[in-house]
């Protein structure tokens, strides 16, 4: 039995949908603000300050691992409603999040691990969601958008390491980082800016993040704010990824002349 920690983005429908084919037995803790998944038999739709239900759930039904996957937005932790294991965890957790999400993150998988259950990587059943390195469409970048792509990367090494900031878009100088309100929230920051045109967007996580957690996500959606916006192409790190919508994504990434490339672990051109 698996356990489905699933917030917003549509990549947990993309893990449940395999789960399914795979004939996995699995159980879902639903912290998506719509609560999407409500009409699943085998969802529980439950607080993100209920540390204590959420682990007896986990108990009861013989789960001995989780899997996080989708978009789950900071708390005010002021106004969470605690039980009892959360109001005893909770100040491990405030004082992890001064950090930065990815530090927040790695205190709740650690939790997860006192109480004797393992979280395993967002991709264990979805591992062709992992573009390894390469380009995947038909466009190249140019010398401008390699130094670009060059700007972005160090602008984001510039960050905290435990940040949430997972992306950055680059023209001649960074032009906006992404903030925890995520890419879409940027990508209408930079409309508003004319030299953005022809930038390159750079998503990799960081430095400090564990990799079974919250990796960098695009589809067809983020290369559509990409042609909008007026970008000339993504950069994403190798196997460290979510691509979602593979097909329908390349295929507009080439009608529309962006290029969507894969880099290895040295970064820079």
């Amino acid at each position: 039995m698996i356990g489905l920690i699933f917030g917003d983005t549509d990549f947990p429908k993309e893990i449940l949908k395999t789960v399914k084919k795979r004939k996995i037995k699995y159980l879902i803790i639903d912290l998506s603000k719509s609560k999407k998944f409500k009409k699943d038999r085998k969802s529980y739709s439950v607080s993100i300050g209920q540390f204590g239900k959420i682990i007896n759930i986990l108990k009861e039904n013989n789960c001995k691992k989780v899997l996080f996957a989708g978009k789950v937005n900071k708390p005010n932790f002021s106004k969470l409603k605690l039980d009892l294991k959360g109001i005893y965890y909770i100040p491990r957790i405030i004082k992890k999040s001064k950090l930065g999400d990815a530090a927040l993150l790695k205190e709740v998988i650690n939790i997860f691990k006192n109480e004797k259950i393992k979280t395993i990587s967002s991709t264990a059943y979805t591992p062709e969601l992992n573009l390894s390195k390469g380009n995947y469409s038909k466009h190249r970048p140019d010398k401008q958008d390699k130094a670009d792509k060059n700007c972005a990367w160090r602008a984001l090494n510039k960050t905290n390491q435990y940040s949430h900031i997972q992306g950055a878009i680059s023209k001649d100088a960074v032009v906006t980082l992404e903030k925890q309100e995520g890419t879409q929230k940027m990508f209408k920051k930079i409309k508003k800016i004319k030299n953005v045109l022809g930038g390159v967007l750079v998503k990799f996580p960081k430095k400090k993040q564990d990799f079974r957690v919250d990796l960098p996500t695009v589809g067809l959606s983020t290369l559509k704010q990409c042609k909008n916006a007026g970008l000339k192409g993504i950069v994403l790190r190798h196997k460290k990824n979510i691509f979602l919508d593979k097909k329908d994504s390349i295929n507009f990434a080439n009608r529309n002349k962006i290029f969507i490339l894969v880099k290895w672990r040295n970064f820079l051109f």
